[in-house]
């Protein structure tokens, strides 16, 4: 697995600056005010520096982006980086600040000047979110996030001590991307569980449900789902037990590690990427480690069901009707809306097991989000106003979009089926929405609930702010977050 770049937090010393090697880092206010090491810089490079602060270039950048001078006279670097960054940004300016030393890096050894600047800890966070590279499957040498980071600061001993809980938060990350960038012949349903199971390591309670015990349990919407495939079906259920006596609180996340349509065969072109319609399972994976790792104050239990949704002979066809884990029978219109089906066994299970004082699934459930939001923002659907607008404000401090999306009764009629309790699509309109007034039926009125619907946020085909293109971790932070400020206050 990926492992995020460790930073090393070093007291502030100006003589080490010239002999730095790779790329030197540093930060300048709006107001062009130099710090103790920048000056030294603007010395070794016999003025260079106030030169290139007070051009027209430097001053339209905004705050948190960078100026680049390659080979400095005076300077051992290979290149000098300069940010432009008031001394007390916000977080957002902060962590868009390291994200850009992260993407620049490219392999090299990178020397950050900070001094007294606030949030360091979020520029170095920055730094290693962006500096992530998936080379499990090239045979190069080369490390496009190789190279070790030093970051000189005034008050290194504090900064320090934030440094664990900034490497959960980004292992976390790092692991969703991992799993969601793996190719399913690697990533199997067997494969994912066992490196589920590894998370023991870090304290997690780990159990593998098999699809005799699923069967046993009536996980027959499930198990429908992945009866084409020759990889088991299997549901993992993963706890953290950080807080006292209470309920735990549930993430649910799909996990089709490949999803070829089924029956209704998705379009030859493209269905390669769906290699990521575990993105949900990945998300409640990543989560789930961040918090072990931090040591979180709080119950919380996550299930992913993994499946993969082949055509074969004993594959379920559009017509057939399969009973769900609550009892409900479901007309199956399309094999290709196979999400919702893994989801409804997980999230019953999930309630009836763990009675959870809330509940969130994730899933890359729909096409139709993505025409709805584009690539900027996740699906919300929500029963409950005080839970949506937890992790409403929780994706905002994080910089993860989130849109909140309509559900009523109007839209259950979509759903209605002659010969069954309902049926699995509603049709091309709001088709988002049905899929998720789909799953609110399989939770009950006492459960504060979240679906996010993930499909354009989970996996990019260009890169963004905090990830190279590919899998960009969405999720990991929001929840983690939103589980911080609800459960651990």
């Amino acid at each position: 697995m990926t492992s995020p770049v460790a930073a090393r937090i070093a007291a502030t010393d100006i003589d080490a600056i010239a002999g730095a090697t790779g790329r030197v880092t540093v930060f300048v206010t709006e107001d062009g005010k130099l710090d103790q090491a920048g000056r030294r810089v603007n010395k070794l490079t016999r003025g260079a520096l106030e030169r290139l602060k007070g051009s027209e270039a430097f001053g339209k950048l905004k705050p948190g982006e960078s100026a680049e001078m390659a080979w400095p006279a005076g300077m051992a670097a290979e290149a000098l980086q300069v940010v432009k960054l008031p001394k007390r940004p916000t977080a957002e300016q902060a962590r868009k600040a390291g994200a850009a030393l992260g993407k620049a890096k490219k392999g090299k050894d990178l020397l950050a000047l900070a001094g007294n600047l606030k949030r360091v800890d979020e520029v170095i966070l920055g730094i290693a979110l962006r500096d992530y590279a998936f080379t499990d499957h090239k045979t190069g040498d080369d490390d496009p996030a190789g190279g070790d980071v030093t970051v000189m600061v005034s008050n290194p001993h504090e900064v320090e001590t934030q440094q664990p809980g900034l490497r959960a938060l980004a292992e976390g990350v790092f692991f969703t991307r991992d799993l969601v960038n793996a190719p399913s012949n690697v990533l199997t349903t067997t494969e994912f569980a066992r490196q589920l199971e590894a998370l023991r390591d870090l304290g997690l309670e780990v159990e593998v449900l098999d699809e005799e015990e699923l069967e046993k349990l009536g996980m027959r919407t499930l198990l429908a789902v992945g009866q084409g495939s020759d990889s088991p079906s299997k549901v993992v259920v993963i706890q953290w037990k950080g807080g006292a006596d209470e309920a735990p609180f549930a993430l649910v996340g799909k996990g089709v590690v490949f999803d070829t349509g089924g029956i209704s065969l998705k379009p030859a072109g493209g269905m390669e990427d769906m290699t990521m319609d575990m993105g949900g399972a990945g998300v409640v994976a990543g989560t789930m480690k961040t918090l072990a790792l931090r040591k979180a104050r709080a119950n919380v239990v996550g299930l992913v069901g993994l499946v993969e949704n082949m055509p074969d002979g004993r594959a379920q066809r559009p017509g057939d009707v399969v009973t769900s884990m609550k009892g409900d029978t479901i007309e199956v219109i399309n094999t290709d809306a196979e999400g919702r089906l893994v989801l409804c066994d997980l999230m019953w299970y999930a309630q009836e097991r763990f009675a959870p004082t809330g509940m969130v699934d994730l899933a890359t459930l729909t096409g139709a989000i993505i025409t709805g939001l584009g690539h900027e923002n996740a699906g919300v659907f929500s029963n409950s106003n005080d839970l949506c607008n937890a992790f409403l404000k929780a994706a905002g401090t994080e910089g993860e979009g989130a849109w909140r999306m309509p559900l009523g009764a109007a839209y259950d009629k979509m759903l209605k089926s002659n010969i069954a309790d309902m049926m699995n699509v509603g049709g091309r309109p709001a088709g988002s929405i049905t899929a998720a007034q789909f799953l609110q039926r399989f939770v009950k009125d006492d459960c504060p609930w979240i679906h996010l619907d993930i499909a354009g946020v989970a996996s990019t085909k260009t890169e963004t702010t905090m990830a190279p293109k590919g899998a960009s971790g969405w999720g990991v932070l929001a929840l983690n977050r939103m589980i911080a400020d609800k459960f651990e206050s």
